[in-house]
């Protein structure tokens, strides 16, 4: 049974160096033989479908991407169903004005998720975090830059996540589907 999948590139169109443009994104990721390839933005998000669940995909994102355009970038890899599960976890998004704001931190291997649950026993304010179990949720009122909370939570995880504001994540979504 075919899977959508949704990747979320690190990096890609931040800054001159990763630049990629996304008509080559997407006949990369077609490259590799998936289908229904689909863009988000000009920032590295791509839904595409693949004949099954695809363990392997961010690795062969990874290797095509650096063979093909010379950039390197992380890839993270979510089925739509996982995507789904990211969207209905999230409690902080009752709490958010401003879908921009709120943020979800993909976790590249959920085990990481231990590491940034001390940190939601910890004093934010007025930022918040919740740890769900394939992303890090954090309500960032004055902004991803400009708060305590993001940089706390880049140390632990470094270049094992990435992170796409809500809005982003509920787009991806409403391209992925219901994942069939």
């Amino acid at each position: 049974m075919a899977v959508k999948h949704v990747a979320l590139l690190r990096g890609i169109n931040v800054g001159k160096a990763k630049r990629v443009a996304m008509a080559d994104l997407r006949a990369l990721v077609e490259g590799l033989g998936y289908t229904g390839v689909r863009t988000l933005l000009n920032s590295g998000n791509v839904v595409f479908t693949a004949p099954k669940a695809d363990a392997n995909a961010a690795a062969r994102i990874e290797a095509a991407l650096a063979k093909e355009t010379g950039v390197s970038a992380r890839v993270t890899v979510l089925t739509a169903q996982e995507l789904a599960e990211v969207v209905a976890e999230n409690t902080l998004a009752e709490v958010a004005t401003d879908p921009t704001r709120l943020f979800a931190t993909v976790l590249m291997d959920k085990s990481d998720r231990a590491k940034l649950e001390p940190l939601e026993k910890e004093g934010w304010a007025p930022e918040m975090l919740v740890v769900g179990r394939h992303a890090a949720y954090q309500w960032c009122p004055d902004g991803l830059l400009a708060g305590r909370l993001p940089e706390a939570v880049g140390k632990i995880l470094g270049d094992a996540a990435t992170t796409r504001n809500w809005s982003t994540i509920t787009k991806l979504h409403a391209i992925a589907g219901d994942g069939s």
